[in-house]
């Protein structure tokens, strides 16, 4: 078993605050997919969608419970990926960190272009520059301390939990008739076609999707070692995170749903809108647009951050050149920041220059990532589990209820989930070319270990 890879936070004064942790937990995962993305969940699925939330939203619970255990009971060694290195191996290791880092890196390009194309509203600009200067301004936002990421993803997360929050309390004074011309509620909900208007299949082929907006919980478990107590805010984050995403992804959509009929839902226009437009809130595109820029800045801040990270700890494992692994002295992994933004950088350049060959290409790899991420999850928490049984630790560390049968049912998901996009004959190629990326990968960690093993 590798030794724990603990990441250094620094002086104090420099780490992460229990405030930021908690911003960062619930913020990081909201973004423009519930803002704008939902439209197309809604008008592919009617108020079914509701449940769609309801069963990811508790898949995600388990994973980040299982995660958050792992965690606690070993305390220090960095991101989930040590953990899953630790209960498959180095291969197994190798294979999801560069993984993940991709998927991130490809997030990271993506997401410049679309603050670049929505700031081009204010700032008539080309867009690969305002791309260029939105990377370049998350780099050295990232290049200060820890502090300084955290306190920005504070602002950035806290307009759009405060903006979620507004929406709703003004939702459910429109619904309760304390303003505007009233709405029936039973109408908007039913009388569109009853609650299946799309039938049981639309359902279930909807929950990709979603599962890809409600992403992201991860992140604040990397957040939340760099603080100065990370076994006790690992515990609080993932214990009470996936709850909390759910909640407000399942009130903010409801609210959409109480309030315009969901026939009237456009995809790829955002349904709040949509809904403040009928309460006759004033200047609710300008307001959306706002926040929807104020999401992907934060996701271009998480992204920077989280791929600095894992190319880190990747280095410091010998899965990545040394002079990115960072001196126990280092606060912040500069140069693995630099590489991480070169790299979306190009990502971003391929979006304008091929945007239906190479980034299409990228997009199909990586998307179906965060699926193998989560089966990894789970089966490193049965394996972890198993041997702190055995160790007879287990009753100390860990809580989780109908083991193992609580993380097959969760694997299963996670399985079914990768099925449904395998019969999605939109989402076939990503899952197809995402498993073509995750052998190329593991084959990869075989050459370099065979290699390393001669070497030496």
């Amino acid at each position: 078993m590798p030794e724990p890879t603990t990441l250094p936070a620094g002086k104090p004064a420099d780490g992460l605050r229990n405030r930021h942790i908690a911003m960062i937990a619930l913020g990081g995962t909201i973004g423009a997919g519930l803002f704008v993305g939902s439209g197309a969940a809604i008008a592919a699925t009617g108020p079914a969608v509701l449940l769609a939330f309801l069963l990811v939203g508790f898949l995600v619970i388990l994973v980040m419970r299982m995660l958050g255990e792992m965690v606690v009971a070993d305390p220090g060694r960095g991101s989930f990926v040590e953990y899953i290195r630790a209960a498959h191996g180095d291969k197994v290791g190798f294979t999801a960190g560069w993984l993940y880092w991709f998927f991130w890196v490809v997030v990271l390009g993506s997401e410049a272009i679309a603050g670049a194309i929505l700031l081009q509203d204010w700032v008539h600009l080309p867009v690969w520059l305002l791309s260029v200067v939105l990377i370049l301004v998350l780099k050295l936002i990232n290049f200060a301390a820890p502090r300084v990421f955290g306190e920005c993803e504070f602002w950035l997360s806290a307009i759009k939990v405060f903006s979620i929050i507004a929406f709703i309390a003004i939702s459910l004074l429109y619904a309760a008739h304390v303003f505007g011309p009233g709405v029936s509620v039973k109408e908007n909900l039913l009388g569109h076609g009853g609650l299946f208007p799309h039938g049981v299949v639309a359902l279930l082929s909807i929950i990709p999707t979603i599962l890809f907006t409600m992403m992201g919980s991860e992140i604040a478990t990397v957040a939340a070692a760099e603080s100065p107590e990370p076994g006790k805010n690992v515990a609080r984050v993932t214990r009470s995170l996936g709850r909390r995403i759910t909640l407000f992804y399942v009130a903010a959509v409801g609210m959409i749903l109480i309030v315009v009929p969901w026939t009237n839902i456009v995809a790829g226009k955002s349904p709040f809108v949509a809904a403040m437009d009928v309460m006759g809130v004033p200047g609710a595109g300008l307001l959306m647009r706002i926040v929807v820029l104020s999401a992907i800045l934060s996701c271009l801040n998480s992204a920077m951050y989280i791929t600095s990270r894992i190319l880190t700890e990747l280095a410091a494992q010998g899965d990545a050149p040394g002079f990115l692994a960072r001196s126990s002295a280092a606060v912040v992994p500069r140069k693995a920041i630099i590489v991480s933004s070169l790299a979306g950088t190009l990502v971003a350049f391929s979006s304008i220059l091929a945007p239906g060959t190479i980034f299409a290409f990228l997009l199909s790899c990586s998307g179906g990532v965060i699926l193998l991420i989560y089966s990894l999850i789970v089966t490193s928490y049965i394996v972890t589990r198993r041997a702190a049984r055995q160790a007879g630790t287990e009753a100390e560390n860990y809580t989780l209820p109908l083991f193992p049968l609580c993380n097959y049912v969760t694997l299963a998901g996670v399985v079914l989930v990768f099925v449904a996009m395998l019969l999605n004959p939109s989402e076939r190629m990503t899952a197809l070319a995402t498993m073509g990326s995750s052998v190329v990968c593991y084959l990869m960690a075989v050459y370099f270990a065979t290699n390393n093993k001669k070497a030496g």
